[in-house]
Formats: structure tokens, sequence, C-alpha cells
């Protein structure tokens, strides 16, 4: 088992399926995207660079992708909250996950480290 299953494995259903799938479809989307911990949670890296987590909102008990340069990202489900450079995309995962969405959201971001607009090793 992976350093990193504990995280997932710990949560109970539906979350730890919907974290499942959602680690899934970040790390498909580039060869160059790894996965680590931080702050205790679940951190994916485009070349070394933080890219965005995968946490579990304290009160409403759902999970969400929190991207690190969200303030680049414009999209009308992602909430800024109370940071400047960050934004969260919350999944419900008592519904389908709305896959063509995320893909958007993470092709734009992964896209901020391919272009250049945020520099990564």
């Amino acid at each position: 088992m992976d350093k990193n299953d504990d995280f997932y494995l710990t949560k109970d259903e539906p979350n730890k399926s919907c974290l499942l799938a959602l680690r899934d479809m970040i790390l498909s989307q580039d060869e160059n995207l790894s996965e680590t911990r931080k702050y205790g949670m679940p951190c994916f890296c485009y070349r070394k660079k933080m890219c965005c987590y995968l946490w579990v909102d304290k009160k409403t008990k759902e999970p969400y992708i929190l991207f690190v340069e969200g303030k680049y990202l414009d999209h009308p489900k992602l909430e800024v909250g109370k940071r400047a450079r960050m934004k969260i995309y919350r999944v419900d995962p008592h519904h389908d996950i709305p896959i063509a969405e995320i893909y958007v959201l993470l092709k734009k971001a992964l896209d901020l480290y391919r272009n250049g607009t945020i520099k990564a090793n």
C-alpha cells in the first residue's frame, strides 16, 4: 500500500469512492503530475510545483479540489472564500461526478504551468 493511500482508505463512503475517482482523474491528466502529501492532504504537483489538493470540508463533509493558482481560473463553481490565491471546487459525493467540468478545470489549471504563467521546474 502506498503511503498516500491511507488518506483515502480511512474515509467513509461515499467520500472514499469520490476522492479515489478524483485522484485518478487528476493523475490521468499529465505524465508530469505526481502525488505527495502536504499538510496531511493529498497534493498533486506538476513538475514538483504544487498544483492542486484534495480535501474534505469539515462542515459539509463534502470533498473538494483546491486549485493552488485558482486566482487565474474563472469558473462559476469555483469558490474563493477567504483565500487570495486559491479556489476550491466542491464535489457532491451523493451525485454523479461532473467529469467533463472537472477535466476542463484541470486542463485550465495545468495549462498555467505548461504555458509558463506559473513557473514549473
